[in-house]
């Protein structure tokens, strides 16, 4: 019994053995990598590595936007043995209180910034730090962000914050593409934080951020943010949004707001100018250039024809109630051409009348207003439609000449492209494409989209051929170019406060394309609010598309034509002057021409330099009286 009873215990004892060298075993080839990764997980510590976030450039490659390595300090609390020691040396490199420093590097944490002073400093400040040579400090890299054309866009680009991150603008609605993928660098540490000797530092390289190449042309986008820097000067409005598009593509060329800032000094400015881009944002309503939708309404459904007659009395009568025109006493016979030239009120309450509100809100739904145009920005609203079935002859009426509705400038510059495009809605885009921050090869190309379409071709011809006469014979005649087709329609509308129309304000609006046999670019200014003894959208809104036009055709190389309607004169029009070859001559020679032949012009210089080697607008080009030729001066004369 002793020996059966031994012998089991032996196998007992032996099965034990078996199973704790089995679990060993186990434990040591099985178990090992993963608990060696679980121990180093629990020794590791990581020091961040920011990535370069993406740069912004221009359709042309012109850089918008772009990261500059900065460095920052970082420190791990529990390797600083000195800790008034530290915080003493620490900061008046660092222009930071002995307190504020103290306190920071005191506290229970892994890793601290010493924020502010010790955040993005110069490399002066970090060449000191390194020199003190203080346990647990350790000096990082964090990108700076750069906007080399100080507020040019900058609605657009929004901005991004001390810590990489997007915050308006493309820079928030790309953020995850621009930002990029931290790195780190790793070391060991014991449970009191104290750096492990004979263990090597890790280093875990940053993943760069994409490259956005955006659809602004950084040349448009000046003669744009020019023009505004001019209306404000000269009316001082509360307000003022333009666009300028390819109606083709879709493609945003321009986009500016005032009041505008710096995206690299954004604190220095109230949040509702940085937050709000009222080229997307705002509503309003938009008064008579609102008009195109209801003239291509009428016209792809036959409502009527440009050559029909039409007696406006002043006035047009709807469920009793008389809604008059802005012309006193009216326009008397006209044509329905007249009616769009005159921007006549009643002959578009009768063009609404004879579509009647289903067939007329279709038209205003497949333009795209009441929604928002899907823009690649944040903030975008949407405008104010009535609800159909609230909508009564009174609404009717009013809404066929732009009053009562509410839209926003990217909705109007989307609806007339498509009139510009032959009847295609486009989609509106501000990005043209991604390419790898590295190679700089393209990873997206961004492809134009039409989401419908809205009125046939032929329409759209008449329309454009309707806008063309608007500016040669009727309320448009400020935004003529000589030698270019420009369609356009002005808008002065009163805004509505608290229910009701607040007297003498008033947002007045030009939108514009151009050639109008084939349009290359829409324009659209709204001015809110300025502060003028006339305020029409004939006189204050119309010569800022013109001018933008011009330049901008000019740039792009548009070739000027003969064809197109003439501008009509009447007796009290000022006519334009012709502008003089200046280009190609010197400073003193161009001074001679411009004064002595008595032109009343004004120059206005770019750059230095005793020679003039281009010049806007070009030579023949026939401006207004008073009007400012920009000359670019060189050292060296243009070839």
């Amino acid at each position: 019994m002793i020996r059966k009873r031994l012998v089991i215990v032996l196998m007992a004892l032996a099965a034990v053995f078996l199973a704790l060298v089995g679990r060993l075993g186990y434990v040591q080839m099985i178990q090992a990598p993963w608990l060696t990764e679980q121990a180093e997980d629990l020794w590791r510590r990581n020091i961040p590595v920011e990535p370069k976030r993406g740069v912004i450039t221009d359709r042309n490659g012109e850089v918008l936007a772009y990261n500059g390595s900065a460095p920052t300090i970082v420190v791990i609390p529990s390797q600083v043995k000195d800790k008034p020691g530290t915080a003493k040396q620490l900061a008046p490199v660092l222009d930071m209180t002995y307190e504020k420093v103290l306190k920071t590097i005191s506290k229970r944490t892994l890793l601290v910034y010493l924020a502010p002073g010790g955040r993005k400093i110069t490399e002066e400040k970090a060449r000191q730090v390194r020199a003190l040579n203080l346990e647990g400090v350790h000096v990082t890299e964090e990108g700076k962000r750069y906007y080399p054309f100080d507020g040019l866009a900058a609605h657009i680009l929004g901005f991004a914050g001390v810590d990489n991150q997007g915050l308006t603008g493309l820079e928030r609605w790309y953020d995850d593409r621009l930002k990029g993928e931290r790195g780190r660098i790793s070391f060991f540490a014991n449970a009191k934080g104290q750096e492990m000797p004979q263990e090597n530092d890790e280093y875990v390289a940053p993943k760069n951020g994409e490259k956005l190449v955006t659809t602004i042309d950084a040349e448009i986008q000046t003669f744009v943010e020019r023009e505004m820097e001019n209306v404000v000067a000269q009316y001082n409005p509360d307000e003022a949004m333009m666009i300028v598009a390819d109606p083709k593509t879709g493609e945003i060329l321009a986009l500016a707001n005032y009041p505008n800032f710096k995206p690299a000094s954004y604190r220095s400015y109230p949040q509702e100018t940085y937050n709000r881009n009222l080229a997307i944002w705002k509503n309003f309503e938009p008064g008579s250039t609102f008009k195109i939708v209801t003239l291509a309404a009428a016209l792809e459904e036959k409502k009527i024809s440009l050559t029909d007659s039409f007696y406006d009395p002043g006035y047009y009568e709807v469920a009793g109630h008389k809604i008059r025109c802005w012309k006193a006493g009216g326009h008397g016979s006209e044509t329905m051409l007249d009616v769009v030239e005159n921007s006549c009120n009643p002959g578009f309450m009768l063009m609404g009348e004879k579509l009647g509100k289903e067939t007329l809100f279709s038209y205003i739904d497949k333009f795209g207003f009441g929604k928002k145009s899907g823009i690649e920005l944040p903030g975008e609203g949407k405008g104010v439609m009535f609800n159909l079935k609230n909508v009564g002859p009174l609404e009717l009426a009013t809404t066929s000449f732009g009053q009562g509705v509410a839209v926003t400038p990217i909705q109007q510059v989307m609806a007339v492209s498509a009139i510009a495009n032959g009847g295609k809605l486009m989609k509106p885009q501000v990005v043209k494409e991604w390419r790898d921050p590295d190679s700089d090869q393209v990873i997206e190309k961004m492809e134009p989209e039409v989401v419908r379409r809205v009125v046939s071709e032929n329409t759209a011809k008449q329309v454009r051929e309707s806008l063309e006469s608007v500016v040669a014979r009727g309320s448009g005649k400020n935004a003529y170019l000589e030698g270019f087709r420009v369609g356009g329609k002005t808008g002065t509308a009163q805004v509505a406060e608290n229910g009701a129309y607040k007297s003498g304000h008033y947002i007045v609006s030009f939108i514009g394309m151009a050639p109008v046999d084939n349009p290359r670019l829409v324009a659209y200014v709204a001015i809110n609010n300025p502060k003028a003894p006339l305020v029409f959208g004939g006189i204050i809104a119309a010569p800022v598309v013109g001018n933008v036009l011009a330049d901008s055709l000019h740039y792009l190389g548009v070739k000027p034509s003969t064809a197109g309607l003439k501008r009509e004169y009447m007796y009290t029009d000022i006519k334009p002057i012709e502008v003089p070859p200046i280009a190609g001559m010197t400073v003193k020679e161009a001074q001679k021409e411009m004064y002595g032949s008595g032109l009343q012009l004004k120059v206005e210089t770019t750059g230095k330099g005793d020679y003039i080697v281009e010049q806007q607008p070009h030579a023949g080009a026939k401006v207004p009286p008073g009007s400012t030729v920009r000359l670019y001066l060189s050292d060296k004369p243009s070839p």
